[in-house]
């Protein structure tokens, strides 16, 4: 199954469906507003005005699950990410990544790729069929399929090679 079987509400509250990207290589990105990793806006924005013209996009997805780390409305938390990141990548409403109301995207991308490595430090009770924080990175290729997850700490740089090479 791809994302392209998928829906979400943009951060205006529009429905959208992910075949909206179909042929695209994209980076789903769980976000927070308030986290020692929100700088990552920053790279995440590089990237994408890097390779939007050659197909790529990210889609962001504000989560208020670790640490309460984006308590705001999504329009503060847009507001936020044009005013000091100057995101122009599509934002989505606030979704649940973990949990008994886990978003169906999140739950299939991590189905795609679950954790594979040793306790990130996130806590104890996480397991490899959750999110471990934020800023968790979905990597998927242009026919919709789950090719790489990156966990938090990996700088946004840091997957220019993988994205060249899908696309």
């Amino acid at each position: 199954m791809s994302i392209y079987s998928y829906k979400a509400n943009s951060i205006q509250g529009q429905e959208i469906s992910l075949d909206k990207y179909k042929g695209q290589v994209v980076l789903i990105v769980n976000t927070a507003s308030k986290c020692g990793l929100t700088p990552q806006f920053e790279g995440l924005q590089k990237l994408y005005e890097t390779y939007k013209d050659r197909g790529f996009v990210v889609l962001g997805f504000p989560c208020n699950q670790f640490g309460g780390q984006d308590p705001d409305s999504n329009e503060m938390v847009n507001e936020f990410c044009q005013l000091n990141y100057g995101v122009t990548f599509p934002m989505f409403e606030k979704i649940e990544v973990n949990g008994d109301n886990k978003h169906p995207l999140f739950a299939h991308l991590i189905a795609e790729q679950p954790f594979q490595g040793e306790d990130q430090g996130a806590g104890e009770g996480v397991n490899k069929d959750e999110l471990k924080w934020n800023f968790t990175k979905f990597l998927v290729n242009r026919q919709g399929e789950v090719v790489a997850r990156i966990e938090p700490a990996v700088a946004p740089a840091e997957l220019q090679p993988s994205i060249e090479a899908l696309l």
